[in-house]
């Protein structure tokens, strides 16, 4: 299933704002992260996004970001990224993997029909570490060909296709085929990774603190790449050693950066409502909303430069705002 954000005409969208998601879908989440003893289901399911539907679409044609979030976890907790990416005149597509997150109910409002994470159980179940890492590498791969799919959706022009099917939306208006990118959290970032070696047409991608389980194919490694993880996991000395030899096969551009303070789930949603519901994490020090801001002044920096050719200067080098993001080269 997919959510799209997009830049909307000015007071085009007049109805009510957005659920984050539905109270069955929050449930899930808090149950599987075993926070459904600090939080109840209800605080999550009322709080509303800045997105109204229906919004009339701003003219012309807009870069896509496809956002593939971590194992586990709901589209929706990238949700505040894609919402300031599509303020920056990009539309966004969230994308839910079938059965790799805790709950996802259909848009269509039955509750009943919920996708749980069925994959989750298969992970459980690998007989050792190197068995866990080749599942996740085959799950990234599936999850590369779903964004691929995506583009495929969104960017197919109203009417007939080749199997007699009408497309049911007229998203190609409002897409440029042309300026696709792709980013993620977690295995999503493996994921979008894999997607700009497998799609030529996703020009650019964001890992935003995951494990390379599965390498970008050949025909990628000359692709943009933006790395971005935290420092106790993913400096060049860290015990994970799939950032240094993915790194080593990249012959485009690309930038290796560690935030100072941030944990695993500092690039997504999490924190930023943990924070607004009194909530913290000892393990990692870095506010929600300081994460938020250095996650979306780079990802947007990022695909500002490489999908619509303006040169952003924050990719080149320490800044003295950012003094807890630290630039790799080794």
């Amino acid at each position: 299933m997919v959510s799209l954000r997009y830049p909307a005409r000015h007071r085009s969208g007049h109805g009510a704002r957005m659920p984050y998601m539905s109270a069955k879908e929050a449930r899930l989440l808090l149950e599987g992260q075993k926070l459904d003893k600090r939080l109840k289901a209800g605080q999550l399911a009322s709080t509303r996004t800045h997105t109204r539907q229906d919004a009339r679409p701003a003219e012309g044609r807009h870069p896509l970001i496809l956002l593939s979030p971590g194992f586990t976890l709901h589209r929706a907790t990238l949700t505040v990224l894609a919402e300031d990416l599509a303020s920056h005149g990009y539309a966004v597509a969230l994308v839910g993997h079938a059965y790799e997150s805790f709950g996802s109910t259909f848009p269509d409002g039955d509750s009943s029909r919920t996708l749980t994470c069925v994959a989750c159980e298969t992970v459980e179940k690998a007989p050792d570490d190197d068995g866990e890492k080749r599942i996740l590498a085959r799950a990234a791969r599936t999850r590369a060909a779903d964004l691929s799919f995506v583009v495929d959706e969104l960017t197919r022009q109203p009417g007939k296709t080749g199997r007699g099917q009408t497309a049911p939306h007229g998203y190609s208006r409002l897409i440029d085929p042309r300026r696709i990118g792709a980013a993620g959290h977690s295995l999503g970032g493996n994921a979008a990774a894999v997607a700009a070696g497998t799609d030529r047409r996703v020009r650019a991608a964001a890992d935003l603190d995951g494990s390379s389980f599965a390498p970008v194919p050949r025909a990628g490694t000359g692709r943009p790449l933006l790395m971005l993880g935290t420092r106790e996991e993913h400096t060049p000395q860290a015990d994970d050693r799939t950032w240094p030899r993915q790194w080593s096969r990249l012959h485009g551009w690309k930038r290796w950066l560690t935030v100072a303070g941030a944990g695993h789930f500092s690039f997504n949603d999490l924190p930023i409502l943990g924070g607004l519901l009194g909530m913290s994490d000892p393990s990692a020090p870095l506010s929600g909303e300081r994460c938020r801001e250095i996650t979306t002044d780079y990802v947007t920096a990022f695909f500002d430069q490489h999908l619509r050719g303006r040169h952003r200067s924050l990719l080149n080098a320490p800044t003295k705002t950012n003094p807890e993001v630290t630039f790799h080269n080794p």
